[in-house]
């Protein structure tokens, strides 16, 4: 039986490092703007790795842990908490957000991308 090939990356190099330095700059301002807000960093500190839970889907298969953990690491997620923050008037939304957004953003910048369902270190920034 063969095992089935996992991509290299979907972006060529110089595309990858745009995507790299896009997910540093997305990590700066949230950064920036949750202290703005005077967010605690005791709370950053605390939640800063929270969205690495969603690696827990690879307990069950390959597949599964991929779909969680592109849920946990899409900007879309905490985008949409940050909106909802927004229109109820939550700070602490808003907060989580950020923190949030900031940990997507590290993780892009270290090339930690969206996984692929052949296994973890298939990533769409390439190989982990």
């Amino acid at each position: 039986m063969t095992k089935p090939s996992t991509p290299r990356s979907t972006a060529p190099a110089p595309l990858a490092v745009t995507l790299r330095l896009e997910g540093l700059a997305l990590a700066g301002v949230c950064i920036l703007i949750y202290a703005r807000l005077g967010g605690g960093w005791g709370l950053f500190a605390l939640l800063i790795l929270a969205p690495d839970l969603f690696m827990l889907g690879y307990l069950r298969d390959r597949l599964t842990g991929a779909l969680v953990y592109n849920i946990g690491h899409s900007y879309l997620t905490p985008l949409a908490l940050a909106g909802a923050g927004l229109w109820s008037g939550s700070d602490l939304a808003l907060s989580l957000a950020l923190i949030w957004g900031a940990h997507i953003g590290l993780d892009r910048a270290m090339g930690y991308g969206l996984k692929y369902g052949t296994g973890f270190k298939a990533t769409h920034l390439g190989r982990v």
